[in-house]
C-alpha cells in the first residue's frame, strides 16, 4: 500500500461496486456471489478513514491580505490540517461511519498536530493512525438506521449501499457554522449582507459605517450558495482522498450521492429510519425540514444549540482565539516563532462582533433559521468501501477490470482467510 503510486491510483480509480456476498437479481449483470460478507478489519478501516479525515500535522494558514495588511488573515477556524482542503481553514464538518458494529464519529476538526514532521517534511502513517484513534467514538450499536430502500437511497443503489460487510463514511458539514465565518470573512474584507428576497438592507447595519462601507454588500442567497459549494468540495475531496486509498489498498467502493440526506442524518421522519440522529425542525415557509446538530457530539451554531445568533458568534470567536485556535499565540505550530505568527492576527473586537451577529441575527429572525435559504447542517457525497468480488468481474469484464492491488489483495491482507 505504502508503495502505490500516485499516477497508478489517479488512472485506476474506478467505482467497483460489487462486493463478496453481493447479488444483482436479474438483467445483463445478473449474478450472485458465492462468497459470504467479508467485513473489513480493524486495520482496514482505520487506514480509509484516515485517508478521508485523518489530521496531518498544522496547516500553514493564509499569510497576507493587501487590504488590512500587515495583520495576518484571520480566517481559519482550525489549527490542524486533515487530508482535505477546507475553505480558508474553516474545517466544520465531521466524519461519521458505519458498519456491521455500529455507528462511529470521528471529532478531530480541532486537535493538535497529529505527530511532528521529519526532517524532509513526512509524516508517520503509525502515528497518525494511533492518533486518530482518540478521537473516534461509538454512538450507536449495529449499522446506521437507513434501509437499502426507495425513498431513502435511491433505486440504483439499493442493492449495494450500506449491506452486511461494507463501510460506509459520512462526512457532515455545519453549514451554519461556516456561513458565520464567512460573515467574518466578509466583514475582515468590507463587505455586508444585503437581503435580496425582501429587497432590503439589513435593518441597523448602518451602526457600522465606521468599521465597513454598508453599501458594499453580497446578497444573502449568493453567500449562502457560496458557502453550500464550499462544504460541498470539503465533503467531496474528503471522499475522493478515501477513494484513492482504496485503489492503493485492493478495496472495492465508490464515492457518491445516492443516498437521501435527510434520511441520513435522521429527518426522515419515518420510525425505523433514525440514520445518525440528528434533531430536525420544520416550519411552513421551508420546503424541508432542518437538521440542526446531534446533542453532544456535533451541534450546529445556530439556536436552538446557542440561545442566540449572538452567542454562536462568540462560539465562533472561541474556535478562532481561544485555546487551541489557530490565532492563540499559546497554540504550537510548525513555525520557528510560532507564537509570534499566530499572535499577528487581528482579534475580531466588539464592534466587529456586534456586526457579524446583527446580521446573522437578522437571518434567523427573518427565515426562521440559520442560514435562511440552505439547511443548517449538510451532508452531499459518502464513500462506501467493501472487499470485491473479483468472480463477477472476471465474469462480465475484460482483463484490467480491476488493479494488482485487488488481485493480491485477500492474500496480503487476509491470509487466513478462504477464497
Amino acid at each position: 500500500m505504502l508503495g502505490f503510486g500516485l499516477v497508478e491510483a489517479l488512472l485506476g480509480r474506478r467505482s467497483r461496486r460489487f462486493f463478496m456476498g453481493a447479488e444483482i437479481p436479474d438483467g445483463v449483470f445478473a449474478y450472485k456471489s458465492k462468497h459470504a460478507p467479508l467485513p473489513l478489519s480493524e486495520l482496514e478501516k482505520l487506514l480509509v478513514v484516515t485517508a478521508c479525515a485523518g489530521n496531518t500535522g498544522w496547516h500553514n494558514m493564509i499569510y497576507r491580505a493587501q487590504r488590512y495588511a500587515p495583520y495576518l488573515s484571520n480566517y481559519a477556524a482550525a489549527a490542524g490540517g486533515r487530508t482535505f482542503p477546507s475553505a480558508a481553514g474553516f474545517h466544520t464538518s465531521m466524519t461519521f461511519f458505519t458498519d456491521d458494529t455500529g455507528v462511529y464519529v470521528l471529532n478531530n476538526r480541532d486537535v493538535p498536530a497529529a505527530a511532528d514532521r521529519n526532517a524532509d517534511g513526512s509524516l508517520e502513517l503509525e502515528s497518525v493512525l494511533g492518533d486518530m484513534k482518540r478521537f473516534v467514538s461509538k454512538l450507536q450499536d449495529g449499522r446506521l438506521k437507513l434501509p437499502a430502500e426507495v425513498p431513502f437511497v435511491e433505486a440504483h443503489n439499493t442493492w449495494v449501499t450500506n449491506q452486511p460487510g461494507t463501510l460506509l463514511v459520512i462526512p457532515v458539514a455545519d453549514l451554519a457554522q461556516h456561513v458565520l465565518l464567512a460573515l467574518c470573512y466578509m466583514l475582515q474584507n468590507g463587505l455586508v449582507l444585503y437581503d435580496d428576497i425582501h429587497k432590503r438592507a439589513i435593518p441597523g447595519i448602518e451602526q457600522f459605517k465606521h468599521i465597513v462601507d454598508v453599501n458594499n454588500v453580497w446578497p444573502i442567497t449568493f453567500v449562502e450558495q457560496l458557502s453550500l459549494a464550499e462544504v460541498t468540495a470539503e465533503m467531496s475531496t474528503s471522499c475522493y482522498a478515501g477513494a484513492l486509498m482504496l485503489q492503493a489498498m485492493g478495496l472495492g467502493g465508490w464515492m457518491y450521492d445516492g443516498i437521501d440526506p435527510f434520511s441520513v442524518l435522521g429527518a426522515s421522519g419515518v420510525a425505523g429510519v433514525e440514520g445518525l440522529g440528528f434533531r430536525y425542525d420544520k416550519d411552513e415557509r421551508w420546503p424541508y425540514p432542518n437538521p440542526t446538530g446531534l446533542a453532544g457530539v456535533m451541534e450546529g451554531y445556530c439556536p436552538p444549540h446557542y440561545p442566540t445568533m449572538r452567542a454562536a458568534v462568540e462560539a465562533v470567536c472561541e474556535r478562532k482565539f481561544g485555546l487551541g485556535g489557530p490565532f492563540n499565540p499559546e497554540t504550537a505550530g510548525p513555525w520557528l516563532q510560532s507564537g509570534k505568527v499566530r499572535g499577528a492576527a487581528q482579534v475580531h473586537d466588539e464592534a466587529f462582533r456586534e456586526c457579524v451577529a446583527l446580521q446573522a441575527q437578522y437571518v434567523f429572525d427573518t427565515f426562521g433559521k440559520f442560514p435562511g435559504t440552505v439547511p443548517s447542517m449538510f451532508i452531499c457525497t459518502y464513500l462506501q468501501a467493501h472487499h470485491l468480488d473479483l468472480d463477477f468481474y472476471d465474469t462480465f469484464y475484460k482483463p484490467g477490470a480491476y488493479l494488482r492491488t485487488h488481485a493480491h489483495h485477500m492474500a496480503q491482507w487476509h491470509p487466513t482467510t478462504p477464497s
